[in-house]
């Protein structure tokens, strides 16, 4: 179905009915009536009563368009390939679709093949005539409908409000299915993992070698704490560079930049954020792997140039614009009358911000510092380029580690069949990621209750 043509008609429809709707209170107004909601409310209500009817018809064919499809296909089939199940039903009802589009077509059509797809495309466009004759005509039916309901008492701004609030609760309950289906679909896998791994060699064990064998097999180690321990080090490090020259950047461009200076310093900062991780991936293996160990040879200490070091000032050089951009924000919504307040009594500027306004803006820091940590242990690309890929329990940072987010890349790289530990761990380790998450937002949670309740 084209897209296009289909976006064309809503918006018409949505246009039209909204203007029939809004003239037809402005019209009541002129007679002398008193509308109880405004004409905006009526026109969006007639917008309302067309545009539902028309979905849904486009809506039900999205779901049932692809099966009908099929089995016309079916239908135009002779009966010996019509007969056929499995994978070669399956491949001549896509050279069907194959004929019928001119793409892709490869060694020479049989005349049923042929016929086939040419009843294919006839049938495509009667139905996509019919879909649309049909959602018109329902967002006609709605309209019609609708304007019949406008009158003065007519209470239309109880009406377009109840149905935002339903949408609204629609959109909070596909935000809360979809983290019950990401956590379900974890859960599951990582319990097919543990019937082949015990969960105590994998959570407490400090060997990871997953050697790949025949489906099924268990052999292989499957320590977590290497890389756990990998992930947290390099997590680590990227705090340690961002946290500090990000709260001190946002400290200095809201207290005490001038406003030239902070037009101009925030954007060049916040243009580290829209630079892709691949790019960061290449700038630590090239330029910040090399420099860091030059170093460490000029102080006579062993640094590698694909090491935790690299990647975790790699990636908090990443992270700073997370934390000074939002810490930037938080701090500006401090009332000013704080500020005054403290100045007024004698405070200097320096003892202001730590005393007044840090203290009243650190929920929002606290928030800007968890989503810095989220992205430093969710981070893939520079880990997999300058962290070494080596997943073994170090204390030294300037040696080569492994993460978990790297890990589940190599677990799910090649052909995968989802029923071998070397496959199945990776859901284990997503569903480590994710409770490591959680404990951070209900820490985070907690520190933010216990420090907002001085200030309330």
């Amino acid at each position: 179905m084209n897209t296009a043509l289909v976006a064309a008609l809503l918006l018409v429809l949505l246009g039209f009915a909204y203007q029939m709707g809004w003239s037809r209170s402005r019209s009541l107004v002129t007679g002398g009536s008193k509308l109880h909601s405004r004409p905006s409310y009526h026109g969006s209500l007639a917008a309302i009563w067309a545009l539902l009817p028309a979905l849904l018809i486009l809506g039900l064919w999205a779901l049932l368009g692809t099966t009908a499809t099929r089995a016309y296909i079916i239908a135009q089939l002779p009966p010996e390939i019509a007969s056929l199940t499995g994978a070669d039903l399956e491949g001549a009802i896509a050279r069907i679709r194959q004929i019928e589009t001119g793409f892709g077509v490869l060694g020479e059509t049989a005349p049923w093949e042929n016929a086939a797809a040419q009843a294919l495309r006839e049938f495509r466009l009667l139905t996509y005539a019919v879909v649309l004759a049909a959602a018109a005509g329902t967002g006609a039916l709605g309209l019609f409908m609708a304007r019949r309901r406008i009158t003065a008492r007519l209470r239309a701004r109880n009406e377009v409000e109840g149905v935002v609030r339903v949408l609204l609760i629609g959109c909070s309950v596909v935000a809360i299915l979809t983290t019950v289906g990401i956590v379900a679909s974890l859960l599951s896998e990582a319990i097919r993992f543990f019937t082949f791994v015990s969960p105590v060699d994998f959570f407490f064990g400090t060997v990871w070698n997953p050697r790949f064998s025949s489906v099924g097999s268990g052999s292989g180690d499957y320590g977590l704490l290497p890389l756990l321990w990998g992930t947290l080090m390099v997590a680590t490090i990227a705090m340690i560079v961002a946290l500090p020259i990000g709260l001190m950047t946002a400290i200095y461009l809201s207290q005490y930049a001038p406003p030239k200076v902070r037009s101009t310093v925030k954007p060049i900062v916040e243009v580290l954020a829209g630079i892709p991780t691949i790019v960061y991936g290449f700038f630590a293996l090239v330029t910040v792997g090399p420099f860091l160990a030059a170093i460490g040879n000029t102080l006579g200490i062993d640094i590698r140039a694909t090491s935790a070091l690299t990647a975790g000032v790699v990636m908090g050089i990443m992270i700073i614009p997370f934390i000074s951009s939002l810490s930037d924000d938080v701090i500006r919504q401090v009332p000013r009358a704080m500020r005054d307040g403290s100045l007024g009594l004698g405070a200097t500027q320096s003892e202001t911000i730590k005393r007044v306004i840090l203290p009243a803006a650190l929920p929002g820091i606290v928030g800007a510092f968890l989503l810095a940590v989220s992205r430093a242990i969710g981070e893939t690309m520079i880990v997999v380029l300058a962290a070494g890929n080596s997943p073994y329990l170090r204390l030294n940072p300037g040696e080569p580690v492994s993460t978990v987010t790297v890990t589940i890349v190599n677990q799910l790289t090649g052909d995968t069949d989802f029923a071998s530990p070397q496959s199945l761990v990776a859901f284990a380790l997503g569903l480590t990621l994710f409770a490591m998450t959680l404990v951070l937002n209900v820490v985070a949670l907690y520190i933010v209750r216990r420090y907002r309740e001085q200030y309330e």
